[in-house]
C-alpha cells in the first residue's frame, strides 16, 4: 500500500470515454431525489449461456496487524477474527458467519523487526520478522502470529495462500535495510538474484515442512512504481528488467525444489501502470505488454510456473468516476490483446479524497464502520469485476488498529478508534466488524473458486456506478445462480428477473443484505418476478436453474 505521508499523487486526466459514461455523476447523492421507492419494475435479464470471466478468488492480507494479535491475543478473539474472515458456515438462522475468503495473502517478511528503531521504519507495527538473517540459518518461530492465521484460514477452507514481500531480506539489500536508498532499481546487492530466489524457495519449502502450509501463489515485487526512500514501512522500487531478470533465475529454482506455487507479476500501484507508458516511471510501466505481448522479448508467459495473471492495485484511480470507469475500460482492452491473461486487483483500502458527499471525513483518515465507506468499497469490486473483467479481487490489511478506513475487521482498546503507540492492542482488545467487511462479503461468501459470471445484457455498469450496479454468476455443477446488486443510490429498485438458458427452480431468489442495519443477513425468500433491492444496500440473491 502506497500510503500518504505528504506525498502528492496526481490522477491522470479521464481522456475520452465512451459515450455512455459522460453523464456519470460524480456525487451520488445527487442522482436520486424521489424518494425511498421507485414505482416502475425494470426488466433484468439474465443469460446463462453467455459466459464471461471465471473467478477465482477474493481475498485480503494479513499486513501488517496480524502478526501481533495472532501471536499475543487470547485465542477465542483470534477465532473471532478469523472467523469473521474465513468461514463458510451460517449460523441458526442461515446467516453466514463470515465472509468465506478465497485467498490469504501473508508478508513474507524482510527482517526490519529484528533490526529495530536501526531499520529506520518508525512503526513498530510496520516492521516484519525475517526467517533468516544470513540465508543459511532459519527459524520458522518467526512471523509466528501471521502462521497462526495462515493455518486458521486453511482450517476454515481457504484454497489459496499468496505469499508476497515488499523488500528483499536485508542480509541481501544494497543499503542493509527494509526500505530503499536509491532509485527505480530494486534495492539488492549486485549479484544477489541467485540468493533472493534460495531465499524464497527455501522459505516456502520450510512452510510446507515445518508448518505443512503450502504457498500457491509466489508476488516477489509489490508497487515497483513508488521510490520506498522513506520512513513509514518495507518497499523496493523496481524496474521491468529486475522483475523479468528475478523471474527466471526463481523459476528453475522452485521446479528443481519440487514446489508448485505459480509465480504472479505486478502488483502495480495503480491500473495506468499497466495499460500505458507513464511518464517519469517508463522502465516500471506498461506492464502488460512487457510482460505478456506476443510480440515482447520478455514474455515470460511460457515458463510453466508463471501464472498467466498480471495484477494491478485499485487505488488512486477510484476518483473521480470518469476515471474508475476509464481505468478499468483501458486495463481490460489491453488484456484482451494478449491472449489468455487474466487481471488481477491484488489491493486497496481507502486513500482517496473524494469529499463528505462520499465518504466520511471525505478521506481516508476516520474509521468508519459503517455503511457509507461499505457502499464506496462495493462499487469498485463491482467496477473491477464487470467492468475492468478482473478475476480475483484483494483487500490490503484485512486487521486494522488505525483510526482509518483501511480494515475489514478492526481492534481497539475500547476508549478511542485507533492508537498509535506500540502498545496499543499489543497483546488483548475489543474486536469490532465493519460494513465493508459484509459487503465484501456479499462477493465473497457466494462467489467462490470456478463460477462463471455471465451477462446480464441490459445492465451497463459503467453508466450505473451512481444507481444499481449488477454482476450475475453460476456455478455449473449445483446450478446455481448468484445475483450481486450493489444500489448506491437513495430509492429503493424492483426488478423482474427474465433468466434464459435456464429456468429458476421454484421462480426463487434468496436474498442477503448488507446495509446500515442489516450484515450479510438471510431474508425470505423473494418472487423472482417481483423483487425489491433497498436503497444503500448491497443484496446478493442466491437461487438455483434447472
Amino acid at each position: 500500500m502506497k500510503l500518504i505521508n505528504n506525498n502528492k499523487v496526481s490522477l491522470l486526466c479521464a481522456g475520452l470515454l465512451l459515450a455512455n459514461t459522460f453523464l456519470v455523476s460524480c456525487d451520488s447523492d445527487n442522482t436520486d431525489n424521489s424518494g425511498s421507492e421507485t414505482a416502475t419494475t425494470t426488466s433484468l435479464s439474465v443469460n446463462l449461456d453467455m459466459n464471461l470471466q471465471t473467478m477465482e478468488s477474493f481475498g485480503a492480507s494479513d499486513a501488517w496487524q496480524c502478526n501481533f494479535i495472532g501471536k499475543n491475543w487470547p485465542t477465542d478473539k483470534k477465532n473471532k477474527i478469523a472467523d469473521l474472515l474465513f468461514s463458510n458456515e451460517v449460523d441458526a438462522d442461515g446467516d453466514p458467519k463470515g465472509i468465506g475468503l478465497s485467498l490469504w495473502r501473508f508478508n513474507l517478511g524482510a527482517g526490519s523487526a529484528e533490526q529495530g528503531d536501526a531499520s529506520d521504519i518508525t512503526d513498530e507495527w510496520r516492521r516484519t520478522e525475517c526467517f533468516t538473517t544470513d540465508g543459511v540459518s532459519y527459524d520458522l518461530t518467526k512471523q509466528a502470529g501471521q502462521i497462526w492465521f495462515m493455518k486458521a484460514a486453511r482450517q476454515r477452507g481457504v484454497s489459496k495462500l499468496l505469499a508476497f514481500t515488499n523488500s528483499a531480506p536485508v542480509y541481501l539489500t544494497q543499503n542493509g535495510k527494509a526500505h530503499a536508498a536509491i532509485k527505480e532499481f530494486y534495492n539488492l546487492k549486485e549479484g544477489k538474484m541467485p540468493e533472493l530466489a534460495d531465499f524464497w524457495v527455501t522459505s516456502l519449502d520450510k512452510l510446507k515442512t515445518e508448518q505443512g502450509l503450502t504457498i500457491d501463489y509466489i508476488s516477489p515485487f509489490n508497487e515497483p512504481q513508488y521510490e520506498w526512500d522513506g520512513s513509514a514501512q518495507e518497499g523496493s522500487p523496481a524496474t521491468n528488467t529486475n522483475i523479468y531478470t528475478f523471474v527466471n533465475v526463481l523459476s528453475p529454482k522452485l521446479q528443481a525444489k519440487g514446489l508448485d506455487a505459480k509465480i504472479v507479476v505486478g502488483e502495480a500501484g495503480s491500473y495506468e501502470s499497466l495499460y500505458k507508458t507513464v511518464s517519469g516511471k517508463e522502465s516500471r510501466s506498461n506492464q502488460i505488454d512487457y510482460f505478456f505481448a506476443a510480440n515482447s522479448a520478455k514474455n515470460i508467459g511460457a515458463l510453466s510456473n508463471v501464472k498467466k495473471t498480471i495484477s494491478g492495485h485499485s487505488y488512486w484511480q477510484a476518483w473521480p468516476l470518469n476515471e474508475l470507469i476509464s481505468s478499468r475500460q483501458s486495463a481490460a482492452s489491453r488484456i484482451t490483446t494478449t491472449g489468455g491473461v487474466s487481471l488481477w486487483s491484488t489491493e486497496y483500502s481507502v486513500l482517496e479524497a473524494p469529499g463528505t458527499s462520499e465518504l466520511p471525513g471525505g478521506a481516508g483518515p476516520g474509521r468508519d464502520l459503517g455503511m457509507q465507506t461499505a457502499l464506496w468499497t462495493a462499487r469498485i469490486v463491482s467496477s473491477d469485476i464487470s467492468i475492468g473483467g478482473v478475476t480475483s479481487w484483494q483487500w490490503w490489511t484485512a486487521v486494522s488498529r488505525g483510526d482509518y478506513k483501511d480494515g475489514l475487521v478492526y481492534v481497539d482498546d475500547g476508549t478511542n478508534n485507533g492508537g498509535g503507540n506500540a502498545d496499543y492492542c499489543k497483546n488483548d482488545g475489543f474486536v469490532r466488524d465493519s460494513k465493508t467487511l459484509w459487503a465484501l462479503g456479499n462477493f465473497s461468501f457466494f462467489v467462490k473458486p470456478g463460477m462463471v459470471r455471465v451477462l446480464i445484457p441490459e445492465i451497463d455498469n459503467a453508466a450505473a456506478t451512481t444507481d444499481v450496479m449488477l454482476t450475475a454468476y453460476k456455478e455449473t455443477a449445483t446450478k446455481k445462480l448468484v445475483i450481486v446488486a450493489v444500489n448506491i443510490s437513495k430509492s429503493a429498485k424492483t426488478y423482474k428477473l427474465n433468466l434464459s438458458g435456464g429456468a429458476l427452480a421454484d421462480n426463487k431468489l434468496t436474498p442477503y443484505t448488507t446495509s446500515e442495519t442489516l450484515s450479510l443477513k438471510k431474508g425470505t425468500a423473494v418472487d423472482a418476478t417481483n423483487f425489491e433491492i433497498p436503497a444503500k444496500s448491497i443484496v446478493t440473491y442466491v437461487g438455483t436453474y434447472k
